[in-house]
C-alpha cells in the first residue's frame, strides 16, 4: 500500500517541480476553512488545478480524467502541493502532519465553498460521477485535513506559504472559532505567521512593529517630519510640534479604524494630494519665514491628513488584530511615535552639523526646503492627476450626515487649539492681561 502511495507522491513531485518553475499561472487564489473542534482541527481547502500544470492524472478515452481512480493523485496533490507549503501551530507548538480524511476533484463552476458547512458537506460526500467529462485544467482540487490538537480553546496559528501556486497568489481564510465568532482574513501570498486569534499582546507587538516600519519607509511623511524640525533643530521647541501631529493623526487613525471614516473611491486619492500639500507648505514656509512661530497649530491640522494616510496602510493590516482593534490602533501609533523620535535622533544632529560646518544656517534651510517642494510639487501634480479620474461626489443624505459629524469633530479640535494657543499666550507673557478690550501692562 506505502508503495502505491509513494510512485504517485514522487512523479507528483517531480511533475510538481517544473510546474512552479516553468509554468507558474498568472492569479490564483486558494480557499480555506479553519474550524477546532473537540480535539481536531479541521481545515478545508480548495485550490485551482492550473496550479499543477505538468502534473500526471490518469486519463481516459477523449483525455478525460479517469475520475474512478483519480483519488491516489489527489491524496498526492494535497501531501506536495499543499502539505509542505501550509504550517499550523497550537500555541507555540507545530502541530504534525494532518490526515488527509477526504480529496475531491470539483468542477470549475461548483460554490460549495461559499460557506463551511456547504463545503464540509461536498467534501465528505460522493465524488463526481464516473462518467463526468472533465479535463483537468477545469477542475478544482478539494481537501479536508484534520489536526490533533489538546482543547479547541486553543490558539491557532498558521502560516500558508502558497505563494508559488502563481505570480499572484491570495488565500481567503475563514476561522470558525467554538464561541461562533467568525474571522475572516486575505492574505497575499506568504504572509509569514498569521494568528488567527491573537492575544493582545501578540497583536500589540505586531502593530507596534507596523507603525515603526512604516513611519520609517514612507518617504511623504518623512519629508513631512523633516521639514517640521529644520527651524528649530534642538529637542525641546520640537516636543510641542511632533506631539501635536502625533495626536492628531492618532485621531483620524483611531476614527479610520473604526469606519468612520468616508467609504468612497476618491477620498484616498484626496488624501494623497492633501499629504502632497502638506509637505509644499512647509517647505515654502521655511523659505519665507526664518522663525515660524505656532508651528504646532499647523503640524496639528496637517497631523489629521496624514492619520487618514496611515489608515489606508491599515486596511489590510487591521485584520489581524483580531478582537483587539483599539489595542492594535494604538500600539500602531507607538511604532509610530518610536520611528519618528529615532528620524529626530538621526535628523536633529545631522542638520546641525551640516549647519555648521558646510552652510550657514538660513541658506541651508532654504536650500535644503527648496529641495522638498519640489520634490513635492511633482508629487501633489501626479496625484491630483489621479484624483481628476474621479467624478464629483454626488451629494446624498449620508454624505452630509458624514460631513456634518467631521465638522463637528473639527470645531471642537479648533476650540481646544485656540484654547491651548491663549493658554501658551499668556505662560509666555504672564505680564499681559486682557481687560475690557484692551492689553495694559
Amino acid at each position: 500500500m506505502r508503495c502505491r502511495f509513494a510512485l504517485p507522491v514522487a512523479a507528483l513531485s517531480f511533475f510538481a517541480s517544473h510546474a512552479f518553475a516553468h509554468n507558474i499561472p498568472v492569479g490564483a487564489t486558494v480557499q480555506m476553512f479553519v474550524k477546532p473542534q473537540g480535539h481536531s482541527l479541521r481545515v478545508l481547502v480548495r485550490v485551482p488545478l492550473t496550479t499543477y500544470v505538468d502534473a500526471e492524472y490518469p486519463r481516459r478515452a477523449g483525455d478525460f480524467v479517469d475520475l474512478a481512480k483519480v483519488d491516489p493523485s489527489l491524496r498526492a496533490a494535497a501531501s506536495v502541493i499543499l502539505l509542505e507549503a501550509l504550517t499550523m501551530y497550537e500555541g507555540d507548538r507545530q502541530l504534525p502532519n494532518p490526515q488527509i480524511v477526504a480529496a475531491r476533484m470539483s468542477l470549475d463552476s461548483d460554490n460549495s465553498f461559499a460557506g463551511y458547512d456547504k463545503a464540509l458537506s461536498h467534501v465528505l460526500g460522493a465524488p463526481l460521477p464516473p462518467e463526468t467529462n472533465m479535463f483537468w485544467e477545469q477542475g478544482k482540487l478539494d481537501v479536508l485535513f484534520e489536526y490533533p490538537i489538546r482543547t479547541e480553546k486553543s490558539y491557532i496559528s498558521m502560516r500558508a506559504a502558497f505563494d508559488r501556486l502563481a505570480l499572484h497568489e491570495v488565500t481567503t481564510v475563514q476561522v470558525l472559532q467554538p464561541d461562533g465568532v467568525s474571522r475572516v482574513y486575505e492574505l497575499q501570498g506568504d504572509a509569514g505567521l498569521v494568528r488567527l486569534d491573537p492575544n493582545w499582546y501578540h497583536a500589540a507587538a505586531l502593530f507596534v512593529a507596523a507603525g515603526f516600519h512604516h513611519i520609517l519607509e514612507g518617504t511623504d511623511h518623512l519629508l513631512f517630519l523633516f521639514c517640521l524640525i529644520i527651524p528649530f533643530r534642538r529637542i525641546g521647541p520640537l516636543i510641542p510640534i511632533v506631539t501635536a501631529f502625533t495626536v492628531a493623526h492618532s485621531i483620524t487613525l483611531i476614527a479610520s479604524g473604526y469606519g468612520f471614516a468616508p467609504d468612497v473611491l476618491w477620498f484616498a486619492p484626496l488624501v494623497e494630494v492633501l499629504i502632497a500639500m502638506s509637505i509644499v507648505y512647509m517647505a515654502l514656509e521655511n523659505i519665507i519665514v526664518e522663525q515660524p512661530a505656532r508651528r504646532w497649530i499647523i503640524s496639528f491640522f496637517f497631523g489629521l491628513v496624514h492619520g487618514f494616510g496611515f489608515s489606508f496602510v491599515l486596511r489590510n493590516t487591521l485584520q489581524f488584530a483580531g478582537s483587539h482593534v483599539l489595542t492594535s490602533l494604538l500600539s500602531f501609533n507607538v511604532g509610530v511615535e518610536i520611528g519618528q523620535l529615532v528620524v529626530l535622533a538621526l535628523f536633529v544632529p545631522a542638520l546641525n552639523l551640516l549647519f555648521r560646518y558646510v552652510v550657514a544656517q538660513r541658506l541651508g534651510t532654504i536650500i535644503l526646503s527648496a529641495v522638498v517642494a519640489h520634490q513635492a510639487w511633482h508629487w501633489m501634480e501626479d496625484r491630483y492627476d489621479t484624483l481628476k479620474q474621479f467624478p464629483w461626489p454626488a451629494i446624498t443624505e449620508g454624505g452630509l450626515v458624514i460631513a456634518l459629524r467631521w465638522l463637528i469633530v473639527l470645531v471642537a479640535l479648533a476650540a481646544v487649539i485656540w484654547v491651548v494657543s491663549v493658554a501658551t499666550r499668556r505662560r509666555e507673557h504672564p505680564g499681559v492681561r486682557k481687560t475690557t478690550g484692551s492689553l495694559v501692562e
